[in-house]
Parts: C-alpha cells; structure tokens; sequence
C-alpha cells in the first residue's frame, strides 16, 4: 500500500527511511493536488496547536476517498496536541489511526508501524477481493 508523507521538519521523512517501504511518496507544495488512485496511507506531523498542515488537508481534500489509514508525529511536551492532526484526519475521514510516534520514532516503533502497513494491505486486498 502506498505511503504518502508529509515532513515539514524532516523527522517524518526519516521515520519512513527506517520503516524500510518502497511504495513512498512525499506530499510538497509541488504535487499536494495530484490525484491519486490508489489505497493509501498519510503519515503527518502536526503545526501549530494541533492542526493539520495546509498541504495534507488539501492533498486530502482531492484524494480523501482512497485514504485507508493515517499515522502521525508528534512532540510529547505538546501533551494533549501530541501529533494531534492524526487523530483529526482519522476523526474527520473514519480511518483507522494506525499509530503516534514521537519525533522520527526509532527502530522498534518503525517495524511495529511497517508490520501494521503489511496488515492493513492484506485486509484491503481481501475485502477487494471478496465482494460480492
């Protein structure tokens, strides 16, 4: 399953270096409103107190209905607004939040998040498939 992120900082594009996946795409102001046709899943910090960033919302306000899933980074000292537009867009498009990481995560965190990928495209695959 594709992966787009977004990593105004670069702590995002580092954790998706670590999880090791092939299927990447990172979201810039350049392609925010290319349309993909694909199942994907966004991956995103957070600005501000909590908010989305500019070019996630609008990437998603073109490609929202292939959105499968999102994962976000985060700051602890934020507390309550830790990777906080994560559970925004998960509340917003009724997708599953896969997981939170702080900062560009580490090792153990970046496999628990490339194992969930993995599973996350093997339900999609079968309910593809299945339908009836």
């Amino acid at each position: 399953m594709k992966i787009i992120y977004y990593s105004l900082t670069g702590n995002v594009r580092r954790f998706i270096q670590r999880a090791g996946l092939s299927d990447t795409m990172a979201l810039t102001e350049a392609n925010k409103t290319n349309v993909i046709n694909e199942p994907f899943i966004m991956v995103t910090g957070t600005i501000g107190f909590g908010q989305v960033p500019d070019t996630v919302q609008d990437f998603l306000n073109v490609n929202h209905q292939h959105l499968r899933a999102v994962a976000g980074s985060g700051n602890r000292n934020w507390g309550q607004n830790f990777a906080k537009a994560s559970e925004e867009i998960a509340n917003k498009y009724h997708v599953p939040l896969l997981m939170k990481f702080e900062l560009h995560g580490n090792q153990e965190i970046a496999d628990e998040f490339k194992e969930k990928v993995v599973n996350l495209y093997e339900n999609d695959q079968q309910t593809t498939e299945k339908s009836y």
